[in-house]
């Protein structure tokens, strides 16, 4: 037991921040100019591509769809009608999400996707603006998670992941310890990672929220959050976010 405390106060104090009264190397060296401009340019990228290529996407979507209603109502499209444009996008996106929801339609997206993944610059293309939608729901199934951080793969290398929760009975198979499910993104591309099954005490909570762990795995890093994020969370808020 002594031996199990010392190694979790040494644990620990690798991870506390270096604002603390333990000083320990601060988290990044002072780099030059150039570097943050670098940084800076990349980071900016990561925003506004996605946000261009949805309006593109968006705007090429609507013309579309707008000059099919034209055609198909021939004459009576020459005229004007306020909204009907955006009224048809939308009621066309809501038909693609009743119909991809069900078995079906998921069958045909599996076998749609693995077509496009054969065709070189498709695929990259694809993929490459796939990964972009996804991030609403990476966001939505983890923005109110509890961010820890633990020994992953191995002793001695950390990772950021995120808690889902106890695991379930069949995997509880390490004798006096409770396993809990932390899913590790993989940057840049988040949406896919691991789940581990670690014990419970090689967990530490830190005080980070998760879009700002989110936001971390994005930009693979070029993003950093306020000192103080390598914290402890205490235990109150955690449970107050569990209850949430």
């Amino acid at each position: 037991m002594l031996a199990e405390d010392q190694e979790g106060a040494t644990r620990w104090k690798t991870l506390k921040d270096p604002g603390e009264s333990d000083k320990l190397p601060p988290e990044e060296t002072p780099v030059g100019w150039a570097h943050r401009v670098r940084r800076y340019f990349l980071t900016g990228l990561l925003v506004l591509v996605p946000a261009w290529a949805t309006v593109l996407i968006l705007h090429a979507l609507f013309r579309t769809i707008d000059g099919l209603i034209a055609g198909l109502l021939g004459p009576a499209g020459r005229f004007d009608i306020p909204g009907l444009g955006v009224a048809a996008l939308v009621g066309f996106i809501l038909l693609v999400g009743v119909v991809v929801t069900h078995l079906i339609g998921q069958r045909v997206i599996a076998w749609a996707n693995e077509l496009v993944q054969r065709i070189p610059l498709v695929s990259s293309i694809y993929l490459t603006l796939k990964g972009m939608t996804e991030f609403f729901n990476f966001q939505s199934r983890f923005n109110r998670s509890t961010v820890a951080v633990f020994p992953f793969p191995r002793r001695g290398l950390w990772a950021l992941g995120f808690v889902v929760g106890a695991a379930p009975a069949a995997v509880q198979v390490v004798p006096l310890q409770t396993l809990m499910m932390v899913f590790v993104p993989t940057a840049i591309h988040p949406f896919t990672g691991y789940l581990a099954f670690i014990p419970e005490r090689q967990a530490i909570m830190i005080n980070l929220p998760p879009e700002e762990a989110m936001k971390m795995e994005f930009s693979a890093g070029l993003y950093r959050p306020a000192q103080g994020w390598l914290t402890a969370r205490k235990k109150s808020e955690a449970d107050a976010q569990g209850k949430g």
